[in-house]
């Protein structure tokens, strides 16, 4: 069953992935519950809910092209109807080479997974044991 579902989760965050890297954020937003959080570097603080999130996806529609994108080290860890999708997500294409840190909060709701929290990152390189 895991695996199965790890698969599945794996399948849907791809095709959203597809979708945002056309220019079209309507994959998650089709994914995200209505209470969904979500932090991002380019965002103060956390934002609350769909109706935001929205927003803030509205603002970049067909604004983002990636050329090129892999699902690094995908991890998928099930306990009952909530499953934690944690991965690197590197990409190049109109905003350049990026690395990203992702953890994704899927709910199952129904028969259907919802993204209820996600979080992403920018890898940060490895600093030497000095801090330089």
């Amino acid at each position: 069953m895991s695996i199965e579902v790890a698969n599945q989760i794996i399948a849907l965050e791809r095709s959203a992935l597809d979708r945002w890297g056309s220019g079209d954020p309507s994959g998650f937003l089709e994914l995200v519950s209505d209470d969904v959080s979500y932090f991002d570097p380019f965002q103060g603080k956390r934002l609350d809910g769909l109706e935001r999130l929205a927003a803030l996806y509205e603002s970049v529609r067909g604004q983002i092209h990636i050329t090129q994108s892999e699902i690094v080290d995908p991890r998928v860890q099930v306990v009952g109807d909530v499953a934690v999708f944690t991965f690197q997500f590197f990409s190049q294409g109109s905003e350049g080479r990026v690395r990203w840190n992702s953890t994704e909060v899927y709910r199952r709701m129904g028969r259907a997974w919802r993204i209820i929290h996600s979080h992403w990152s920018f890898v940060q390189p490895k600093l030497a044991p000095n801090g330089s």
